[in-house]
């Protein structure tokens, strides 16, 4: 398809009426009055592919780059553990004799491989010739408007400037220097690279980098092998090429180029073009052997984008990214402190100011990161999206499915950007692929299983380097189950059959399948049962004052095998398939383990209402049928909710970032609005230099980087997703409106919202109230929506008030739609 094809595409997909108006632009900039001395002071350009951190530095720019292919390793060994399964009965028998600890020393013993890591590409360095070492009114900002980052300053009377963005259409990275007089320009632009790599001139204004990536990572918390990283010699399977391409372009001055960079002299303009590629040609695929033509790509890349002029790249870059961002318009009345650098305004919002606008540009963030990181067909955002600087990453910067992958696409659908979670669906494909050997030679099961971590090489194997990792978290059976929710949401909001037929119902299928074999029945209790079963991280207390992990039935794994067996069972009803299946599933899902309250009134998130081994632990995984399953609401289960609500009370309201943005979408669907925004203040709370405590810290970082810490950006995007929550969200089959808004948005207006069957959703509000909602409606039907104040219909809107079953959780009504119609609403009171 041509690139006008899916632009129009793109807007089919996201309803109608999206490119409206948008907040100002300063409103949506990140500006800052000095240089970053450090990473998380940086600014992150990506166009899903490649990825920047600009440090906006005067004599000499730093850029971090990233390639979102380039990682470590190559093919997964599909029977990493050959003597694995025979282990199984003796991991189930200690178990049900209750002896726990026996059961851990066994299921060590059914573990493979860690995952690969994900690597930076290398550094570009600017280093400019200035006369005079002293700057003034020196700026530099990030316009996610746009998506482009500037840097300018003073010296020696000339004012220097650099722009900068990172082109989708064109795959190139584009930075255009400037020098307010003639010929005062002199700078050094050179690369380099922790991996191993040489420097070589490929024309006379061009150089490249090319190197080979590790055949083998260790992840940065393994300290016990004396050579972490190995590389294997060309030809071999394991550890891809790349390469850098970096040419100048320039209407006057001199270029010269060496292997130490390209140098200018005497320029008033210059352009500089990069691009990279690596030859990862698929997760089965041995990148070196069978790998691509990395050489071909960046010259097709660069060849393209050099015959178009400075502004011709812009403007196409602008379309691309515009037609997504400006999907969505968040405006929220009061305090605006834009005037301010944004540290500057973080700081005093930690203080406990007000700043109404920097929320705003905190939700508007996430989807920019969102845009910026997964447009990579076999390469989802990762643990830090595409930006990452270690040559051993935090965790690898790999795919932690056990929440954080899944919180990464959170806000995908509702915040009107669906197209992002296609490279979701790819690592779907292809871990159903590898978890069927995962499925067979582990556990003797059918259909696929993935666990705790996965990689672009589809890595679904338990990890912990069989035996060394703790099942805690290594041994977590329910990966690959949490991901397929996403198949089954997609549908329910596109309402689109072939993609439920051939992409979503196959792997859902499979999965069911591999839950249908994993279940056994409970001696005690004859319910059926995951065993072994662990809540992800976190351990319980036995009766005697023994800590232990795996116990059978954790409370998750009952919660995410009823949701994937009831959305299988719909959508084999929806397509008219597989009657025996269905009736099984139904079978089983009847005989579940059921949620249980403990005697502190929470949801007991075990077998048995056993303590917490840790009270504030950062994980709820218990909680998954509140948010961001659908099986616990107030209006539905009140009992249950009370019951979670409990539950996040005595966990309380500290934790890392990302344990954060989740509490904030918890509370926002138990409709307390207040409580989801305390934890998003807390949320943006200014984190800098320091210690750094992987656990039970968290806040923001200066370029609006969520803080784990280190550094995760699972906790931007559930941040951005609990802002959408607070503002709207779809449970028990209706679209509710405002559901949990904060008595400090007491007026504003969303605009572009995606709620369930597609329809886009506008709504204003004044006093805490909504004063008009208009549907962009996709389908035809009945669009059921509930509002915390009356509303009543104009124009051609249809709308019938229902019976609440709680006069207390709103006002519930029925809107008939058909395709393509708009629908206006206003506020009754």
């Amino acid at each position: 398809m041509n690139r006008t094809g899916l632009f129009l595409l793109s807007l089919l997909f996201a309803g109608t009426g999206h490119l409206r108006a948008q907040q100002p632009v300063n409103k949506l900039k990140l500006w800052y009055k000095e240089p970053a001395i450090e990473w998380s002071q940086a600014l992150p350009l990506g166009n899903g592919r490649l990825g920047a951190m600009v440090f906006g530095g005067t004599s000499e720019e730093l850029m971090q780059l990233n390639e979102a292919t380039l990682w470590s390793g190559g093919p997964v060994n599909n029977n990493i553990n050959p003597g694995a399964v025979k282990y199984l009965p003796a991991v189930r028998d200690a178990l049900f004799k209750e002896k726990y600890h026996e059961a851990d020393s066994i299921l060590r013993k059914m573990q493979g491989a860690y995952s690969q890591s994900f690597l930076p590409l290398g550094d570009v360095r600017i280093r400019q010739q200035l006369k005079d070492t002293a700057v003034s009114q020196y700026y530099r900002d990030l316009n996610i408007a746009d998506a482009k980052a500037v840097t300018r300053f003073i010296s020696g009377g000339v004012t220097y400037s650099r722009e900068m963005f990172i082109s989708a259409p064109d795959q190139v990275i584009v930075i255009r220097l400037k020098a307010s007089k003639k010929g005062q320009l002199n700078f050094t632009a050179s690369t380099s690279s922790q991996l191993r790599y040489s420097n070589v001139v490929t024309g006379k204004k061009e150089i490249a980098m090319r190197g080979k990536a590790p055949s083998h990572a260790d992840p940065s918390y393994v300290g016990y092998n004396k050579e972490p990283i190995k590389y294997e010699a060309p030809g071999s399977c394991n550890g891809m090429r790349y390469e850098l391409r970096m040419r100048a372009v320039s209407p006057d001055g001199s270029i010269t180029t060496d292997t130490s960079g390209i140098t200018v002299r005497n320029a008033t303009e210059v352009t500089l073009l990069l691009t990279a590629a690596t030859s990862f040609n698929g997760y089965d695929k041995c990148p070196d052997s069978e790998g691509l033509d990395e050489k071909a790509l960046v010259d097709g890349y660069l060849k393209k984008a050099a015959a178009l002029s400075y502004d011709n790249l812009l403007k196409r870059h602008e379309q691309d990214y515009h037609a997504f961002f400006n999907r969505v318009v968040l405006q929220l009345e009061g305090a605006d402190r834009s005037t301010l650098p944004t540290d500057e305004r973080l700081r005093r919002y930690t203080a406990g100011g007000k700043d109404a606008t920097l929320e705003s540009l905190y939700f508007q963030f996430g989807r920019y990161l969102l845009i910026s990181s997964s447009r990579t067909k076999a390469a989802p955002a990762n643990l830090q999206g595409i930006w990452n600087k270690e040559l051993r990453a935090p965790w690898s910067s790999n795919y932690t499915i056990n929440i954080n992958t899944e919180m990464n696409y959170w806000p995908a659908e509702v915040c009107n950007l669906m197209e992002m979670q296609k490279p979701l669906y790819q690592l779907l494909k292809e871990l159903s692929a590898t978890g069927q050997h995962t499925a067979r030679n582990f556990y003797n099961a059918r259909g696929w299983v993935a666990h705790h971590n996965t990689d672009i090489w589809a890595i679904s194997n338990p990890v912990g380097d069989t035996g060394r990792g703790d099942p805690q978290w290594a041994n977590w059976m329910m990966g690959g189950n949490w991901l397929c929710q996403f198949l089954w949401q997609h549908y329910r909001y596109t309402g689109d059959v072939q993609f439920l037929r051939d992409t979503a119902y196959p792997i859902m299928k499979s999965a069911a399948l591999f839950s249908l074999d994993w279940l056994v029945k409970d001696p005690a209790s004859g319910y059926l049962v995951t065993a072994p079963a662990t809540s992800p991280e976190n351990m319980f207390v036995l009766e005697n004052g023994t800590r232990e992990a795996v116990s059978v039935a954790s409370t998750m794994d009952m919660t995410i095998i009823r949701e994937l067996f009831n959305n299988v069972i719909k959508a084999g009803e929806v397509l008219q398939v597989d009657n025996a299946l269905r009736d099984s599933l139904q079978i089983a899902a009847d005989r579940l383990y059921p949620f249980k309250t403990g005697k502190d009134g929470s949801l007991q998130e075990w077998y048995k209402d056993w303590a917490s081994a840790e009270v504030e632990h950062r994980h709820i995984s218990h909680l998954y049928g509140l948010f961001p399953g659908d099986q616990i609401s107030p209006s539905a289960t009140p009992e249950l909710a009370n019951a979670a609500k409990r539950t996040l009370e005595i966990r309380g309201d500290g934790g890392t970032g990302w344990s954060k943005a989740w509490k904030i979408n918890t509370w926002a669907r138990l409709e307390d609005g207040n409580h989801a925004y305390k934890l998003l203040r807390e949320l943006l709370t200014l984190t800098g230099k320091g210690s750094i405590d992987m656990h039970d810290a968290g806040g923001t970082y200066a370029n609006l980087f969520c803080a784990h810490p280190p550094f995760q950006i699972d906790g931007n995007f559930g941040g951005t997703s609990g802002i959408a929550q607070m503002l709207l969200n779809g449970q028990s089959n209706a679209i509710h409106l405002l559901p949990a808004l904060p008595d400090s948005w007491t007026s504003g207006e969303v605009k572009g919202l995606l709620a369930f069957d597609g329809h886009t959703i506008d709504m204003s509000w004044k006093d805490g109230k909504i004063t008009k909602v208009t549907v962009h409606a996709t389908r035809a039907g009945t669009c059921y929506l509930v509002s915390k104040n009356r509303l009543k219909a104009t124009g051609n809107a249809q709308l019938a008030p229902m019976k609440p079953k709680d006069p207390s959780a709103g006002y519930p009504y029925a809107l008939k739609t058909s395709a393509g119609s708009v629908y206006t609403l206003q506020g009754a009171e």
